[in-house]
This record gives C-alpha cells, sequence and structure tokens, in this order.
C-alpha cells in the first residue's frame, strides 16, 4: 500500500540527538541494506528484536557482515534467508555461521556445484542448525503487523538466478519487494498472481538487464530504488537500460556503491532513508 511520503534524512548519528524524528523507537523496523560490494545482504531488525540476515554477499564481504551485525545489537539471528546459491550471495555468509548463533535457515533448495557451496552446508550441518526449503508464497510471520511472504522459489527447470528466492515484506502500510536476482521471466509470473505495488524495491539482480523490465516497475510503481552492487564492477551493473526504467517508473534510485550502508527505518506508515557512513551527511540520489 502507498505510504503518504517518505523522508531522506541525515545519518545515523542525527537520530542519537533526535530520538522522536520518526516514532517511539519500540515501534519502528528497520532495514539494512549492507555495502558488501559486487553483492546482496539485507539486514531486518523488527519492532521486537527479531533479526533476519537475508543473504551475506562475496566471501570478502563476510568480516564486514559479521562485524555490521555485531555493530547493530545482533547477538542471535533469528532467521537467515540465503535466497540462492550463488558466491555473491551466500559466500559471506560462511562467517556469520561460524560466528553468530542461528536460530533457523530457510534456503531456495537449489543445489549447486561449488566449493562455496558444500561449506555453506558443511558449516550448516556441523552447526546443527536447522535448515527450511522455502515455498512459492510460504509466510513468515514476525512482528505484529509485519509479515515476509515467498513470492519466487526454487523449480528444478530454473537457473539459480531464476530460482532466487524474492521476498515481499510488509510492515503496516510499508511494502518492500527483495527481488534478489530473479529474471524478467520471473517478474512476469510475479506480478500476474500478486499485488506488486509497493513503496521501496530492492532491485533484481545488482541492476543487471536480465531482470526490472518497465512493466513489472510499473506495476510496482516504486518510490525508492536500492542498487546494492560494487564500484566499478566488471560486469556493468548496474546498466543504463535499468536505471532509465527505475526513473521512468519515478523512482528514486539509491545505491550502495556510492551511499554504503543504507537503513530504511519504518513505522509502518512513513518511513526515513539514512547511512551509517559517518563521513557522509546526505544520502544522494542517482541522477
Amino acid at each position: 500500500m502507498r505510504s503518504l511520503r517518505h523522508y531522506v534524512v541525515f545519518t545515523i548519528l542525527f537520530f542519537a540527538f533526535h530520538p522522536t524524528c520518526i516514532s517511539a523507537e519500540e515501534t519502528v523496523m528497520r532495514v539494512h541494506f549492507i555495502n558488501v560490494g559486487q553483492g546482496d545482504s539485507i539486514l531486518i531488525q523488527t519492532p521486537n528484536e527479531e533479526n533476519i540476515l537475508i543473504d551475506g554477499g562475496p566471501p570478502a564481504a563476510g568480516e564486514k557482515v559479521k562485524t555490521y551485525l555485531k555493530n547493530q545489537g545482533v547477538k542471535t539471528l533469528d532467521l537467515v534467508i540465503a535466497t540462492h546459491p550463488d558466491i555473491d550471495h551466500i559466500g559471506g555468509l560462511l562467517s556469520v555461521i561460524n560466528q553468530i548463533p542461528i536460530k533457523e535457515v530457510w534456503d531456495s533448495g537449489k543445489f549447486y556445484y561449488t566449493r562455496t557451496y558444500h561449506q555453506y552446508f558443511r558449516d550448516l550441518k556441523k552447526k546443527y542448525i536447522p535448515i527450511h526449503i522455502a515455498e512459492l508464497h510460504e509466510v513468515k510471520a514476525l512482528a505484529d503487523n509485519i509479515s515476509l511472504i515467498v513470492l519466487n522459489a526454487n523449480s528444478i527447470l530454473k537457473t539459480n538466478n531464476q530460482s532466487s528466492l524474492a521476498m515481499q515484506l510488509t510492515y503496516g502500510e510499508v511494502d518492500f519487494l527483495l527481488m534478489s536476482d530473479v529474471e524478467k521471466k520471473q517478474e512476469i509470473k510475479i506480478m500476474q498472481r500478486t499485488d506488486v505495488d509497493a513503496e521501496i524495491i530492492k532491485v533484481a539482480h545488482h541492476g543487471s538487464d536480465t531482470s526490472s523490465s518497465f512493466a513489472f516497475l510499473q506495476a510496482v510503481d516504486p518510490e525508492v530504488a536500492i542498487l546494492s552492487y560494487g564500484k566499478d564492477n566488471t560486469y556493468g551493473h548496474p546498466t543504463l537500460a535499468t536505471v532509465n526504467n527505475l526513473l521512468r517508473s519515478g523512482a528514486t534510485i539509491y545505491s550502495t556503491a556510492k551511499a554504503g550502508d543504507i537503513v530504511i527505518t519504518t513505522d509502518g506508515e512513513d518511513y526515513t532513508i539514512s547511512n551509517t557512513g559517518i563521513d557522509r551527511v546526505l544520502i544522494k540520489p542517482i541522477r
């Protein structure tokens, strides 16, 4: 559903001296888009102190993600979601699995013949962490009025990216679409069976032209688009076509490559956007 407005705000230091700038602390959810370079990693913190980590970026980002979680006061992860087995999504999870207690893991169930993937599963088994294969339309109820719904799941004929666990995160009137690396064909199917209208979208596949069709983005009608990619990456992410589609859809675009760690804080009605970089005063969107 549409929120009335959103704000671009000063860094997290601003909040330390202005605690009433959004709403009472216990009512807010924070969604952190962690700057892991060329990859994805998202931390969700609910009002009742649940911590959910979606992906962990590439192996080189493992220590960054672990440190980031500890800096946010995360001592235990209630849920870890590995959207698919590509190294830029699960590589950094190896450090997390071995350093932070995890209650449960949701996995796409997509088998992959890589050393990183096998190490990921060995570490989960060694730590006796329960693994659940997420299914299409599965719902995870979090705090009051907060839900996480699976919009795309694995099938035997799909590639890794096509099997990505795309999720819809909803808190009251504010919706997030977390699209992992799904492609245009999956976007079409998602919009055919789901109301994808959302305030915030984590753009699929780091802004690649395999995803983010204009028809899909029109249906989403996002106010804010988050791009997670590495600066000067060799893949050409994000592509000009994807950026143009996002701008045509009316979205204001923010990227981890330019802004660093991005945090969206919401009380279920409005939301603010900030970052944790102490050298930054304001997050600037892509123009």
